[in-house]
């Protein structure tokens, strides 16, 4: 969506995308803005909640049938599993979608590895389709004035024309630019706490190549989980950042991710917006 400064302060119902990056803060923001004013959101919540529930569920009844009373218990349906996924709490999303390589170092197998990233591929193209139904839920059932969509910094990833045309049609999508100044210290968190991320096929399977051929290794299961994701993750924000330049420059505009960071309170957010679209229409 394109606008004015002007026509995005008399925007009665303001919607805003952002996308960026993973660490960058989009959650933290949305806790700083009135949760009686903006309904917020979340990609990933919707993945886990609605996408990719049954699969999550699968795969925990799987193990737990593994140990003979649990499985004793369920199949008599003296106990259930069901999920507790919150929009802070989304760690069985993440277990899922997993980190490749030695099974007895928690990694997964190839072969799952691959079907479970094609799960989440399809599974966040149609949270961010679902995006426009949820607007008009927060908007006319809900009473919000506005709204935020809080997307998963694979977004960039999906390769779909429709979901950027969807969220441009009916949001204003801000990407937050992490500056050069800044990469290093995001890199350096996804080292020390290395989360299990979504890659595009061809982009796995050329760095996966490179990986293993590096550290000699000839086969998926000798992988080191976390050792693959801290090698690979620098490589992954290199490759994203055209990607979201590209959809900025298409579809919507650019805050930096230093200001970004500065954000107080919702004053301090339609400011920022305010500049940027004031800076990039005159562009």
């Amino acid at each position: 969506m394109r606008m004015t400064a002007e026509q995005f302060l008399n925007w009665e119902h303001k919607s805003i995308t952002l996308l960026a990056m993973s660490g960058v803060g989009k959650t933290r923001l949305a806790k700083k803005l009135p949760t009686d004013k903006w309904f917020h959101y979340s990609g990933d919540y919707r993945i886990g909640t609605h996408y990719l529930n049954e699969p999550i569920l699968d795969n925990i009844k799987s193990e737990a049938m593994k140990n003979p009373v649990l499985r004793k218990l369920l199949l008599s349906d003296s106990i259930y599993i069901r999920n507790n996924i919150g929009i802070n709490n989304l760690a069985v999303v993440s277990e899922f979608i997993g980190k490749l390589g030695n099974s007895k170092k928690g990694g997964i197998p190839y072969a799952e590895f691959k079907r479970r990233q094609q799960l989440h591929l399809h599974a966040e193209i149609n949270a961010m389709l679902d995006v426009p139904k949820f607007i008009h839920k927060a908007h006319d059932i809900y009473g919000y004035n506005y709204f935020l969509n809080d997307a998963g910094g694979s977004v960039c990833e999906l390769d779909s024309p429709k979901v950027l045309e969807t969220l441009a049609e009916h949001s204003l999508i801000l990407y937050v630019k992490v500056p050069s100044s800044l990469e290093q210290a995001i890199v350096k968190r996804a080292e020390l706490k290395p989360k299990p991320l979504y890659y595009r096929e061809d982009f796995l399977e050329v760095h996966l190549e490179k990986f293993m051929q590096l550290n000699g290794i000839t086969d998926c299961n000798q992988i080191s989980p976390n050792d693959f994701v801290c090698w690979v993750f620098p490589y992954l924000f290199k490759s994203r950042v055209p990607r979201y330049e590209a959809i900025a420059k298409d579809y919507g505009y650019t805050i930096m991710a230093d200001e970004f960071a500065n954000i107080v309170d919702e004053t301090d957010f339609i400011q920022l917006i305010t500049k940027a679209l004031t800076q990039q229409t005159t562009d």
